[in-house]
């Protein structure tokens, strides 16, 4: 796939798409106000967005003073640019760095007032055919800071594009009412909308291969894909299953901490005041979202299991090939050897040997050599060995 980024960071595993133009991104882009990694920022007041275009200290400012937040997109920004959004916003250093290096593992943090969670996002890379260099999954990453008036959503890669999530959301006023927790479940709900699809689609790629590995050898194309690429293609499979499941499984922890439950309390994710505490309407939709995450984690457990079926049913087969390959050899050497006995006798120059003054000893000798291969030929047919 062309622009796909590299196969992995060395560290972490994770990959993403780099960063590419787009002339056609709506007016809001970070192309089109100048602004770097800032895409949107906008001011939310009792459900609905605030017109105008702001600085994000100067929404910050009128979101405190209206009783509303501000939401702020980032689009992969640089160390000095979130550190100029860190001054304005009181965010942790900590926070601050993972959201430059966008390396990390699912998880909620929180840091005084401020809750930090990130998280992995995932997308189906089309392909014509499995093999054993497709790309199947490709990943990427959007962070959220969540504050009493705030809520700051980083991202990184182009898996997860948030201008769709916004505009839901905004299309919602009686959800945004609820805070910044209402984006939050938005993106978290986004996220693991993909991981459906995601997991969907490799169900008919699992499929595929299931029925290419265990197919009749009869069949010439069955035959030809499960050559020598056979088992690379598994293992392939097996390579982007993973590293779907680091975006999957880690997952679970953070959202059952937002629902109340794996013995994680809500005051768990609040701060000091109610004001940034999960609205208990959020955390009914949250729990919805924990659940298609379940949904997921299964069907990702289940492929797992299936792969490596398909795998061991694959090495039964090469073990069985190779297994009429030393049956075929063994049969043909054999016959050979008939041949090899009878002459290697007569050609030890011996004077006084059987029927070496006879006339038509020569072709006796060759007739019994001729009649046992044939007979060893039959009986070996017979028996399944050629």
């Amino acid at each position: 796939m062309a622009g796909r980024s590299q196969r992995r960071a060395a560290t972490a595993g994770h990959r993403h798409r780099a960063p590419s133009p787009r002339p056609g991104r709506a007016g809001r882009g970070a192309e089109a106000t100048g602004r770097g990694a800032e895409t949107d920022c906008a001011v939310y007041v009792d459900g609905r967005r605030l017109p105008g275009e702001r600085h994000h200290a100067e929404a910050l400012a009128a979101a405190r003073r209206a009783g509303g937040f501000v939401w702020l997109g980032l689009h992969e920004p640089d160390l000095t640019e979130m550190t100029e959004v860190a001054a304005t916003f009181g965010l942790h250093e900590l926070a601050v760095e993972d959201a430059v290096k966008a390396r990390q593992r699912p998880k909620l943090e929180r840091f005084g007032e401020v809750s930090f969670l990130a998280l992995r996002t995932a997308r189906y890379c089309e392909h014509a055919e499995l093999t054993e260099t497709s790309e199947v999954v490709e990943t990427g990453q959007v962070m959220l800071f969540v504050g009493p008036h705030f809520v700051i959503s980083v991202r990184h890669g182009d898996v997860c594009r948030l201008d769709p999530v916004r505009a839901e959301v905004e299309a919602r006023p009686e959800r945004l009412r609820h805070g910044p927790w209402a984006v939050v479940h938005a993106v978290a709900d986004r996220v693991v909308d993909l991981y459906l699809e995601v997991a969907d689609r490799m169900a008919d790629d699992l499929e595929v291969l299931e029925t290419d590995v265990l197919a009749p050898p009869s069949r010439p194309s069955a035959s030809d894909r499960r050559g020598a690429g056979g088992i690379q293609r598994i293992y392939q499979m097996k390579r982007e299953l993973v590293e779907f499941k680091r975006a999957v499984l880690p997952l679970q922890r953070p959202l059952l901490a937002l629902v109340g439950h794996a013995g994680i309390e809500p005051r768990d994710v609040r701060g000091a005041g109610d004001g940034d505490a999960v609205p208990a309407e959020i955390r009914r939709y949250l729990q919805d979202v924990q659940d298609h995450l379940s949904r997921t984690v299964e069907q990702v457990n289940t492929y797992d299991d299936l792969l490596n079926s398909i795998l061991q049913a694959r090495l039964a087969q090469v073990t069985v090939d190779q297994n009429n390959d030393m049956r075929k050899i063994a049969a043909w050497a054999a016959v050979i050897a008939v041949w090899t006995a009878i002459a290697g006798v007569y050609g030890m120059n011996f004077t006084h040997m059987p029927e070496l003054g006879t006339r038509y000893g020569y072709p006796v000798v060759l007739a019994v050599m001729l009649g046992i291969s044939l007979a060893l030929y039959r009986w070996f047919r017979r028996n399944g060995w050629l």
